[in-house]
């Protein structure tokens, strides 16, 4: 049981350490509800996969890195890694920095995600209103679109996914 209780937490494996995170605050739930119903709608739309969010394991590494993004999508086509926790490299990982998880998500996580090739990683930061969407290339993360106050976030990724940075954060009633 005690096994059990530890892995419904927000603890991560990063580089063989355990890390325990705190809980979200308010405006970051707030965001990643946003950005999931715009996403999620797109992807059922066009039956292209699985869009899922933390708290949720992805086990890159057995016992070396085992990460929480806010929110991943998988392929259809990827979907034998969707088993009790997501055991393999989603196609899209999604950060929405807190002012205390501005190192580990964009210096610590990001280059887990680069070691094991995701393919799209997303960072979001709410205090500048600002979407930043990175694709492997060569093996190195390079910027494929930057959204900051307005402008259109778009995906390499999610095919056909295009909406504009302030529906993310805007009043979401």
């Amino acid at each position: 049981m005690e096994a059990l209780v530890r892995d419904l937490d927000l603890t991560e494996i990063i580089n063989g350490e355990e890390i325990m995170g705190p809980s979200p605050f308010g405006r970051h739930q707030d965001i990643a509800a946003n950005l999931f119903d715009i996403m999620r709608q797109h992807i059922k739309k066009n039956h292209l996969g699985k869009l899922l969010f933390s708290p949720l394991d992805v086990i890159f590494e057995e016992g070396m890195n085992r990460l929480q993004p806010d929110i991943l999508f998988i392929r259809k086509e990827n979907m034998e890694i969707f088993q009790d926790w997501i055991r393999g490299v989603p196609d899209m990982v999604c950060e929405i920095i807190s002012p205390g998880s501005f190192e580990k998500d964009t210096q610590v996580k990001r280059a887990v995600y680069e070691k094991y090739k995701v393919p799209e990683y997303w960072v979001v930061i709410p205090e500048l209103q600002t979407v930043e969407v990175l694709t492997i290339e060569n093996e190195r993360y390079k910027k494929h679109c930057i959204a900051e106050l307005e402008g259109m976030v778009t995906s390499k990724v999610i095919e056909g996914l295009q909406f504009n940075v302030k529906e993310i954060f805007g009043q979401p009633w």
